[in-house]
């Protein structure tokens, strides 16, 4: 009764998001162009480039070329973040592959994907307290971010060891609380990303026995625009493309510019330069507009998008209206698409990284 309480709470709050979107520029189908933007992001390790890159002043180089104003709105909350977005209350928004799919695009609202910036390498971990190996976690309560690609690493990683939802019991929190609540002797699993994942492999007999490492490629780290927002107004992509590569190129640097952005990056993530640097070394960062849109457009990402919608359906996430996992729509490039083509809500579009790796930004 529980879980359905939640479920219920999430799709009411999805609702009252759309009525919200129903009646703002971010969520209006006839948007009209605009010059001020605002952008949500949270801490986490693949998207601190972002608020750096506002905070170093290439935020303002990229919106000046186009004319235009771009905010990056810091949200402590990451769920919260994306349910402003939804809300219409940004205009985008940093958020996981699943998440895009079972919020934004699962209540109605077109959502465009337009950089990909990195997958999950390790970043997104199981945790287990006194226990060393994955199935040490049956019968466990599992503190975790329901809903959230928390829950699909979880489901993956009871998957692959033979286990099944039923063989343990999730117990509801949020990123900003998690880890503190692992410090509590009565807590024995959870399932976090970074940067709270290190602060809890911190507590003493804490391993983590699954990662995303062993699912690569499957938990991606996106930057997503309203779609009625970028139809018109284009340069927004173009310029969040060219702030995005630009500070990739800088933090890449195997030199002191590059260690300078990437410990300005820390301190933004309010952790030290060195967990920094342990948090990028799980984190495949597509620092490569070229790369980028080679894996937009591979058959893997229908193939992971495939597997997430399905897990997604399984649970619940599309609604009670949701006949099947085809219910919600998604386009990739080349005109591939999955689920009801009449109800495509969102879209990989690689447009802007090419427009970068072609060097036409």
């Amino acid at each position: 009764m529980l879980q359905l309480a939640r479920r219920a709470a999430r799709f009411l709050l999805i609702a009252c998001a759309l009525v919200v979107a129903a009646c703002t520029p971010a969520g209006d189908d006839a948007a009209e162009p605009r010059t001020q933007f605002n952008i949500g992001w949270s801490i986490y390790a693949g998207w601190m480039p972002w608020p750096y890159a506002e905070q170093a002043g290439i935020v303002k180089k990229w919106a000046d070329k186009y004319g235009l104003e771009i905010k990056f709105v810091q949200v402590n909350d990451y769920v919260e973040s994306v349910n402003q977005y939804t809300a219409g209350k940004l205009d985008g928004v940093t958020v996981a592959n699943m998440d895009a799919l079972t919020i934004p695009a699962a209540g109605g609202k077109d959502t465009s994907a337009i950089i990909l910036g990195d997958y999950s390498n390790g970043n997104d971990a199981v945790l287990l307290k006194g226990a060393s190996e994955t199935s040490a976690i049956k019968g466990r309560d599992v503190y975790l971010v329901e809903l959230s690609v928390s829950h699909y690493l979880l489901a993956r990683a009871l998957e692959t060891n033979g286990l099944a939802m039923t063989d343990v019991k999730t117990m509801n929190t949020s990123d900003a609380d998690i880890a503190g609540a692992f410090t509590s002797p009565q807590i024995t699993a959870a399932v976090a990303w970074n940067p709270q994942v290190t602060t809890m492999k911190d507590v003493a007999g804490t391993t983590a026995v699954f990662t995303s490492a062993d699912i690569p490629g499957e938990i991606l780290d996106l930057l997503v625009v309203d779609t009625a927002t970028l139809k018109a107004n284009p340069d927004l992509g173009k310029a969040l493309a060219g702030i995005w590569y630009e500070t990739m190129a800088l933090m890449a640097k195997d030199d002191a510019e590059g260690a300078a952005a990437r410990a300005a990056m820390a301190k933004l993530a309010g952790t030290t330069p060195e967990a920094f640097e342990g948090q990028l070394a799980t984190t495949f960062l597509y620092t490569d507009p070229k790369a980028a849109v080679a894996a937009m457009a591979s058959p893997d990402l229908v193939t992971t998008m495939t597997r997430v919608r399905d897990f997604s359906f399984d649970q619940g996430l599309f609604g009670q209206g949701a006949r099947s996992a085809d219910a919600v729509g998604m386009e990739f490039p080349g005109g591939t698409t999955l689920g009801d083509e009449g109800n495509i809500t969102l879209r990989f579009d690689p447009t802007f990284m090419q427009l970068a790796a072609d060097g036409k930004l």
